[in-house]
C-alpha cells in the first residue's frame, strides 16, 4: 500500500470516528425514545453496509444476501433463547458464528462464480432462506415473529452499545485493510487474473472476505434481535438488501467512512419520507443512478475532492 493510500485510509478512519463521536453526543440534545430508536436502527444498517462494502468495495464481489445473514444471526440467537433458554452471553456469539459458518459454506461454492452468476446465486439463497424461515411455523413461528429476551429495556444503554460496537468494527476494518490480507483483497478486486498469477489464492481470500462480511451481518442481526425483542422473516427481505446497497453507493463505496455516512443519511431520510409511502425507494434509486454516473466515489468522494481542490 502506497503512502498516499495509507494516508487516505487513515483520513477515512478519522472521519468515520468523528462522525460516530457526533452520533454519541446526540442523546445530550435528543432524549426522545423514538428518535434514539431510529438512530439505533441506523447503526444496525451501518454494520450491514460496512460488511457489504468489505466484500463489494474492497474484494470486488457482489452479493445480494447481506440482510439474509443478519436474519440468520438474529434467528440463531433467538431460537437458542426461545427453545432451549440459552443465556445471551452464549446465544449471541453462537448467532454470529452460525451466520459466519453458513456464509463460509456458501462462500466456498459461490466465490468461484463471477459477475451476474454470483449475484443471482446469492439472491436465490436469500429468498430460499426467507421462505424456509417464514414457513417453519412450528420451529421459527414464521411470519408471527419470534420473541427474543431483551438484555435491557434502557434505550440509552442500547444506543451506546451500538455506538461502541460500530467504533470497534471501524477499527477492525482499518487494521484488516492495512494488513497483507487487505492488500490481497484489493489486488483481487483490481485484477483477479493478475493476482492469481502472482501466487495469491483468490478463491481462499474471496471466501474469507465473504465469511467476514456475513459475520458482520450476523453481529448486526443478534444485536438487533435483543434490542427489538422480536425477529421475523422481514429482516431478510430483498428490499432491506437494496437499502444496504444504496447506503454504500450513496455514501461512497470502497471507503471506511462512506458506508457509515450513507447508512445514517439513507435511513434517516427513509424515516422522514415514510409518510410518502414508497417514494423513498424511488428517491434512493435515482440518487444511486446519479452518483454512479457522475460521482463514482459517492458523497464522501465528492466531499474529499472539494476539500482537496486548491484554493484559487
Amino acid at each position: 500500500m502506497t503512502r498516499s493510500s495509507q494516508q487516505r485510509l487513515r483520513d477515512e478512519l478519522v472521519a468515520s470516528l468523528a462522525l460516530m463521536a457526533a452520533v454519541a453526543a446526540v442523546p445530550l440534545a435528543v432524549t426522545n425514545d423514538y428518535w434514539l430508536g431510529v438512530l439505533i436502527v441506523s447503526m444496525y444498517f451501518v454494520f450491514l453496509a460496512g460488511g457489504w462494502n468489505l466484500l463489494a468495495g474492497y474484494a470486488g464481489q457482489f452479493s445480494l444476501a447481506p440482510a439474509t445473514f443478519a436474519m440468520l444471526g438474529a434467528y440463531g440467537t433467538g431460537l437458542l433463547a426461545y427453545h432451549w433458554q440459552v443465556p445471551a452471553w452464549a446465544s449471541i456469539p453462537a448467532g454470529i458464528l452460525a451466520a459466519a459458518l453458513i456464509g463460509m459454506t456458501l462462500g466456498r461454492i459461490v466465490m468461484r462464480l463471477r459477475g451476474p452468476y454470483l449475484a443471482l446465486t446469492t439472491l436465490s439463497f436469500a429468498e430460499i432462506m426467507r421462505i424456509v424461515i417464514g414457513n417453519s411455523y412450528d420451529f421459527t413461528r414464521g411470519d408471527l415473529g419470534l420473541s427474543v429476551p431483551a438484555l435491557t429495556n434502557n434505550r440509552l444503554v442500547w444506543y451506546y452499545v451500538f455506538v461502541a460496537t460500530v467504533v470497534l468494527m471501524q477499527l477492525a476494518l482499518y487494521a484488516l485493510l492495512r494488513s497483507r490480507a487487505g492488500l490481497y483483497l484489493m489486488a483481487i478486486r483490481d485484477d483477479e487474473i493478475g493476482a492469481a498469477s502472482r501466487g495469491i489464492n483468490t478463491a481462499f481470500w474471496k471466501t474469507a472476505a465473504f465469511t467476514l462480511s456475513t459475520a458482520l451481518a450476523g453481529l448486526a442481526g443478534v444485536l438487533y434481535a435483543h434490542f427489538s425483542s422480536l425477529v421475523s422473516p422481514e429482516l431478510g427481505l430483498i428490499l432491506q438488501t437494496g437499502l444496504v446497497i444504496c447506503m454504500v453507493f450513496i455514501g461512497g463505496i470502497a471507503s471506511l467512512v462512506g458506508p457509515v455516512f450513507g447508512a445514517f443519511l439513507v435511513y434517516l431520510a427513509s424515516e422522514a419520507l415514510r409518510e410518502a409511502g414508497g417514494v423513498q425507494l424511488i428517491v434512493f434509486a435515482l440518487l444511486v443512478i446519479l452518483i454512479a454516473r457522475f460521482f463514482r466515489e459517492g458523497l464522501w468522494g465528492l466531499a474529499r475532492r472539494l476539500l482537496e481542490r486548491p484554493a484559487p
